[in-house]
């Protein structure tokens, strides 16, 4: 599998697929991996999400319950 760059906040992620490195617009899936595309972690997660993943990574921050 070749390896790409993930755009961290992108302007428009809903425009894409981020399910696999051929990052498919989202009206023309090629990859056969479903029937809807695969959200950028921003559309989950919000702006911060690669803090919240930095610092799951490091295994020293707590998931906070909110």
């Amino acid at each position: 599998m070749a390896k790409h760059n993930i755009a961290l906040n992108p302007k428009h992620p809903e425009r894409i697929c981020w399910g696999c490195e051929k990052l498919c617009p989202a009206n023309d899936l090629r990859c056969g991996n479903g029937t809807i595309r695969t959200q950028h972690p921003v559309e989950l997660f919000g702006k911060d999400w690669i803090e919240w993943e930095l610092d799951t990574q490091g295994g020293e921050a707590e998931p906070t319950i909110t």
